[in-house]
Order: structure tokens, then C-alpha cells, then sequence
């Protein structure tokens, strides 16, 4: 960080001389200079706080102290002061040894005065007053640790790595990102010239392989093509033969001769008499070349056109004769294989076409003569593959020529990893620039993903955390509901807890939490605890558990009211709002999905919606209806103006909907109940993300049977995925995905528009 500062701060100075603004260069230079934190370099604020024990500066030791504390370190979590603590104990320490070993006693026992009330009430320093009334105190046991060389080198290092933490850690301004994004463009800009170069080799390979093909199967005469599947006799026969054939073709008609009769027009063929020499009758027979197509070879029989003279002549018969005596002296039929060499280039040919392969080209027909040239491509080209062009031809005719358009593309992929334990909950904040995330062990991660992946904070908390929730305005906030019936209200700027709000103990599970749109309020769920002395990850009873739904106040702090829960008080597991607040959806333990007017603050209607628990329940893009996921593996469409009126229904797998299993060697199993979401929409609520066993999967909503129509795999995960969420922003959105093995799966995606 310290290096991007001092970047920084070079950009401002030559913009300000660029500018013209010299007193605020003057300025900048003069704050520069008296920067009590050295621009965030490390190695600069341990050389002032050395300078200021070498020079028993006791004042400014402690003045420069209590402003890194004001400035930094009182920003952090809770769980860091007790390490903060012992860092000024230690350099208060190193200060009093430093005066001990240059002899200055004066100055050691001018700490012990004015230390003394500060000093006295600390365990840590309570042996430490006697100190200046040792004779030799680097030999008493209780010091002497701490005049060696290596306790100070230690101290020191300590000091630096916490510090250096501690600003890469450090909420940063969008100013400093230039250099990560400058480092970022300069690696993405070599990788796409790596790119173009393997593109570029690629297309020169193919181009060049393709000028191969063309040479072997199209400039070379027949006899040259097959001439390693020859016998010696056929080959001597043929050598003798080529003269003649030279002579008494003409070229035109030469090249001609060898094209699939059928692929020719009727002005070209060649015409032969019965008084023709062998070499013709050997070099223009009807039979094709072996290495065309299968479908070349049906055309070729086809459409074959009949020469001039129909009865073999007495060359011809003897020229065969040969041919069949000469094979079977050698063992060689006429279809034997190719060469080795023919199979290479074969196998080339099939996986060029693979890799190319594209919809035939509509050419129409010419009518009249065509050119030699033309007549040679013709015969060479290979038919598409019949799969692919089915499915082109299909295309075509739905999507205008292309198939079937994809509603996104998956640019990328990326992966956040900093937890170590399964996933429970992953959301983005409403602005779409942080993410928070909670593991099973109470840890949560704070994170941003845009200019780049960075962590921002982490909360670690000594009870257990079950729910968390972005507050919406302002969207720094962060609700967290803990398992001892507490809500924490904290700060993700500031990096601090602003309210602890004690619930109800006799429900201390917390399992949801959601903000009003407007920001004012908020609403809980409390629930008891399943058996006496389990925790969140207890299997669930049978009997639904009792709980409370509140309403809490953001700005007093305090409870407003509690629902009334008919027809007795559950637990609520999940819980939404529309867009403006007025309507709150729940699912409870109880199957029952509720409905509730919060202008009013009643239950307006609720019905029972699934076999078993309602794991996940949301509002519709049109908000008239509501989408839920329950215990009985069913995704149902419900209708809020007519109650308990399904639109459409669809069993999902197990892996969408949960209990999810992570198995492991030795018949280990580890199972987690639903907590988070399990389905998010698009921007337009045309499309649902869902979890699955290897990834999210995206499915778009239709308005007939199945309700469900899958679109694409996201994938990248190799444990089962518990929550999703999806940003949307314009035409680029990101979808999270978070599994049982504590990786958390960014996947871009970009929104292809019909």
C-alpha cells in the first residue's frame, strides 16, 4: 500500500503542476513532510518510533503512540485490542530497557513518575517498579529476557507485520486502486497477445494444412495420389502408360478425367473410341477417387453420365486382367487402407472439420460452363457434419440462421476463498459494489469484487452467528443475528458494532432477518432452541419449534411490535419484502406461508404450502405472486390474490433444495440445513439461479409445464452449493454461488438481448 501512496501522491503533484495550483502544491508538500503516518510505509513509522526511544523522548513516544492508535488502530474489531494492548506494553518495555542499557537512570525513573498512575493498576507492570533500584538488572531472571538482542528483534518485527496487515486490511480510497488497476490492464493486455499469437499460429497451421490437403487430393493425378497402394506391377504398368496418355490427351480434358463424372458438365467429357489406347481405358475408368466422402461417392453413382462408347474395348479387357493378376500375386485387393502417412492426413482432415465446421454455404447454381478450377473445388469439399448442420439448419429456422440463442454468456469466472468452513449465508449489498458472507464457525468476510476481489473486514464473534442482512439505507450497515438472542448492528466502514440488541432469551436462535425499503425498520425471527443444549446444525424435530416475529425500530433502536403468528407461534425461517415495504412474506417450520400487511401490521392471508419446513420464499418481478422452495423438494409459483392458489409447480433435485451432504473418506458425512437463500432472480425476473452439486444453475421461468426450463450450468465447484445470490447491473451481472467447502464462486455474466 505504501508504494501505491507514494504513486498516488506523484500523480496529484504533477496534475497540481499541470494545473497551475502552486499554493496547493505548496500545501500538499508541507502535509507531505509533518505526515505523522509516513505516506502508510511501514519501515518509516518503526524508524520514528526507534528515533524517538534513541533520543528518550518519552513525550513524543507516547504523542506519536495515541495518534496511530486514534488514527488506526481504534478502528479495529474488538477481539484485536487485547493484541493492540500488548504491542504499547512492549514498546513502553523496549523504551525502559533502551534507558537501562545507555545508563541514563534519570530518564528510567522519569517513566516510573510519570507512568506511574497509568502503570500501577496494570499486572503487567507491577514488578517492573523496582526495576530502577536493581544494580545489575540484565542478570535478574525476571529481566533479563528482555535485554537480549533477540526479544527486541522480535518486538520489532512483530510491530511490523501488524502494521502491514493492517493497512493492506485498511478501507481504501478509489483513487488509490489506479496501480491495481494499471497492474490489472497490464496483465490482461500480455495474456490477449499471448491469445492473438495462438489464435494466429492456429490459423496459419490450419490455413497451411488445408493448402496441404488441397495439393494432395486435388493438383495431383490419380496414379500419384494411390501410387503407395500400388503393386510393383501395377506400377511399371502405369510408368509405361504415362507417355501415351500425355500425348494423346490434351491437358484440359487430362485434369478432367479424374473429377467424379457426375460433378462434370456434358460439354466435358472426354470421348473415348473403341480404337483408344490402354493408358486412356486404364486412367479415365469411371471408378471414383477412394478418399471422397461416402455422400460424394452416392452422388457420384447417381448422377454417373454414360461415355460415348458403352462395351469395353480388347485393351481395356487385358489392362484389367493384368491389374487382378498382379494383386493377387501381391495380396494387395484394390480397397486396401491408405498409407500410414493418408491417415495422418485423414485424421486431420476430421479434426479441422470439427473445429470448423460451419452451415454449408448457399451458393446457386450456374447454369452454363464452369472453370476447371471451380470443377476441382467441387470435387474436393467435404459434406458437413450431418449432427451440425441439423442442428443449423434447425437454428436457421427458429433464430434466423444461428441456434439457439443463449439468454447469457458466461464471461468469466473468479473465486473468493477465505473461509475455511461451509457456507450459511452470502449476500450483496443493494448497491452491488460488497458482498458478506458467514461461515458455520461464526466467521463473517466482508468483501468487495469490482475493480478487483479485496477483503474489506472481518467479524469474528465469540457466540455463534445464524442470520445476517445489508440494511438499506445507509448500506454500510449490517445486521447479524446471533444463537444467544442478540442483534448486531454493524458498521462495515467504520469496522465496529453500533447496537448489541438483546431479543428474547427464551428464543435465542435468530434465524432471519430482513430491512424494510425504506431503511427504518427491520424485522426478526426468533426462535427456540430445538432440544435442551443443541445448536444450529441439530437435526430438525418433527414438532415445529415456537418462535417470535418482531418488528424493530433502526433509529430508537427498539422493538415496535410483535405479529401475531396463527394458528400458534412458529418459527419463521425465511422472510421478504417487496419492493416499497408494504408486504412481507414469510415460510415457517409449519409448511405455512403468511402474508402480511405492514402498513396495517396483520397477517393478511396464509395458506399451507409445503410438506414439511418453507425453506426460501421470494416475491415475483410483478410482485403478484410469490415464489417459494420447502422441505418436500417442490419450487411452487403461488397467487397472492387468490389464497393458496398454486400457477405452477416443479420437484427440484435434492441438491437444489437440501438437506446438503458433503461425503468424505471413510463414510464421513456432513450435513447442513438450508439457512441462506436458495434461489435469486434476473434483473427482469424472467430467469431463477439455483443451487446445485457442482455449481449454480439457471433456469428461465415459463408460463406452461415444466415451470422450469434449464438454460446453463455456471459449475466450478467441487462441493455442494447451499446459497446463491444474484447482481444485476445493465446488461452485466454477477451471480454467487457458495458451497460446503467454504469457496464462494463469482461468475460474470452478460445478458444477450432478443
Amino acid at each position: 500500500m505504501g508504494s501505491a501512496v507514494e504513486r498516488t501522491d506523484e500523480h496529484v503533484r504533477e496534475y497540481l503542476i499541470y494545473r497551475g495550483f502552486t499554493s496547493t502544491l505548496k500545501h500538499l508538500d508541507t502535509d507531505i513532510k509533518a505526515d505523522k503516518e509516513k505516506g502508510f510505509r511501514v519501515d518509516k513509522i518503526i524508524d520514528q518510533l526507534q528515533q524517538l526511544v534513541q533520543s528518550f523522548d518519552l513525550s513524543g513516544l507516547k504523542e506519536y503512540w495515541l495518534y496511530l492508535d486514534r488514527r488506526l488502530l481504534c478502528r479495529l474489531e474488538d477481539v484485536y485490542r487485547s493484541t493492540v494492548n500488548k504491542l504499547r506494553t512492549s514498546l513502553y518495555r523496549y523504551y525502559v530497557i533502551n534507558t537501562v542499557q545507555k545508563g541514563n537512570i534519570e530518564k528510567t525513573q522519569e517513566f516510573f513518575q510519570k507512568q506511574a498512575l497509568e502503570l500501577q493498576s496494570q499486572v503487567e507492570w507491577r514488578d517492573w517498579f523496582i526495576l530502577p533500584f536493581i544494580p545489575t538488572p540484565e542478570q535478574n531472571p525476571a529481566f533479563s529476557p528482555y535485554f537480549s538482542r533477540q526479544w527486541a528483534d522480535t518486538f520489532l518485527v512483530s510491530l511490523h507485520n501488524f502494521l502491514s496487515v493492517l493497512f493492506q486490511c485498511m478501507p481504501q480510497p478509489v483513487l488509490l486502486s489506479f496501480d491495481a488497476e494499471v497492474q490489472k490492464t497490464t496483465s490482461l493486455t500480455e495474456e490477449n497477445e499471448q491469445l492473438c499469437q495462438l489464435l494466429f499460429a492456429l490459423q496459419t497451421e490450419s490455413r497451411d494444412q488445408r493448402e496441404g490437403d488441397e495439393m494432395v487430393h486435388h493438383k495431383l493425378p490419380v496414379y500419384v495420389q494411390n501410387m503407395d497402394r500400388l503393386g510393383d506391377t501395377e506400377l511399371d504398368l502405369v510408368s509405361s502408360q504415362r507417355p501415351v496418355s500425355a500425348a494423346t490427351t490434351p491437358s484440359r480434358n487430362f485434369f478432367s478425367t479424374f473429377l467424379p463424372q457426375g460433378r462434370r458438365t456434358p460439354g466435358k467429357l472426354p470421348q473415348f473410341t473403341t480404337g483408344s489406347s490402354p493408358s486412356q481405358a486404364a486412367v479415365g475408368r469411371k471408378d471414383p477417387p477412394i478418399n471422397l466422402p461416402t455422400k460424394s461417392k452416392e452422388a457420384v453413382q447417381a448422377n454417373e453420365v454414360k461415355p460415348v462408347s458403352s462395351q469395353p474395348t480388347t485393351s481395356e479387357l487385358k489392362s484389367s486382367q493384368s491389374q487382378q493378376s498382379t494383386n493377387q500375386s501381391t495380396n494387395q485387393p484394390t480397397n486396401q487402407p491408405s498409407h500410414p502417412r493418408h491417415k495422418k492426413i485423414q485424421e486431420h482432415e476430421k479434426e479441422r472439420k470439427m473445429l470448423f465446421s460451419k452451415p454449408p454455404p448457399q451458393i446457386p447454381e450456374k447454369k452454363g460452363e464452369t472453370g476447371e478450377g471451380e470443377l476441382l473445388a467441387e470435387a474436393s469439399s467435404e459434406p458437413p457434419d450431418p449432427c451440425s448442420y441439423s442442428r443449423s439448419c434447425r437454428g436457421g429456422a427458429e433464430g434466423g440462421g444461428l441456434s439457439m440463442e443463449q439468454p447469457f454468456i458466461k464471461l468469466g469466472q473468479e473465486e473468493y476463498g477465505e473461509h475455511h468452513s461451509s457456507i450459511m449465508h452470502c449476500r450483496v449489498d443493494c448497491s452491488g459494489r460488497r458482498v458478506a458472507s458467514l461461515d458455520v464457525d461464526g466467521v463473517i468476510k466482508v468483501w468487495s469484487f469490482n475493480p478487483i476481489m479485496q477483503t474489506k473486514a472481518t467479524i469474528m464473534s465469540k457466540s455463534a452467528l445464524l442470520s445476517l442482512e445489508w440494511a438499506t439505507k445507509p448500506d454500510r450497515l449490517l445486521l447479524l443475528g446471533s444463537g444467544v438472542g442478540t442483534v448486531r448492528l454493524y458498521d462495515t466502514d467504520a469496522k465496529k458494532n453500533l447496537y448489541e440488541m438483546n431479543i428474547d432469551e427464551t428464543h435465542p436462535r435468530i434465524l432471519s432477518l430482513a430491512c424494510s425499503p425504506s431503511g427504518s425498520s427491520f424485522v426478526c425471527s426468533a426462535a427456540a432452541l430445538s432440544r435442551p443444549g443443541s445448536v444450529d446444525s441439530a437435526p430438525r424435530l418433527p414438532v415445529p419449534v415456537s418462535g417470535q416475529l418482531l418488528l424493530w425500530d433502526t433509529k430508537t433502536v427498539k422493538q415496535q411490535l410483535q405479529f401475531s403468528l396463527e394458528p400458534e407461534p412458529v418459527a419463521i425461517n425465511c422472510t421478504a419484502f417487496n419492493h416499497n415495504g408494504n408486504l412481507l412474506v414469510t415460510g415457517a417450520a409449519d409448511g405455512v406461508i403468511r402474508l402480511f400487511d405492514m402498513q396495517r401490521y396483520e397477517s393478511a392471508m396464509s395458506w399451507r404450502a409445503h410438506d414439511g419446513e418453507v425453506y426460501s420464499v421470494e416475491f415475483s418481478y410483478d410482485e403478484n405472486t410469490v415464489f417459494s422452495i420447502g422441505e418436500d423438494g417442490k419450487f411452487i409459483q403461488w397467487n397472492i390474490h387468490r389464497c393458496g392458489v398454486k400457477q405452477s409447480e416443479q420437484v427440484l433435485p435434492q441438491d437444489a433444495t437440501g438437506p446438503f451432504v458433503l461425503s468424505g473418506y471413510s463414510g464421513y458425512k456432513q450435513v447442513q440445513v438450508p439457512r441462506g437463500r436458495l434461489f435469486a432472480f434476473d434483473s427482469e425476473g424472467q430467469h431463477i439461479l439455483t443451487c446445485s452439486s457442482s455449481g449454480g444453475l439457471i433456469y428461465r421461468l415459463t408460463n406452461g409445464e415444466p415451470a422450469l426450463e434449464s438454460m446453463l450450468s455456471l459449475g466450478g465447484h467441487k462441493a455442494p452449493v447451499v446459497t446463491v445470490d444474484w447482481c444485476s447491473a445493465v446488461d452485466c451481472g454477477t451471480c454467487l454461488t457458495a458451497s460446503m467447502d467454504g469457496k464462494i464462486k463469482l461468475s460474470t455474466l452478460l445478458a444477450q438481448k432478443s
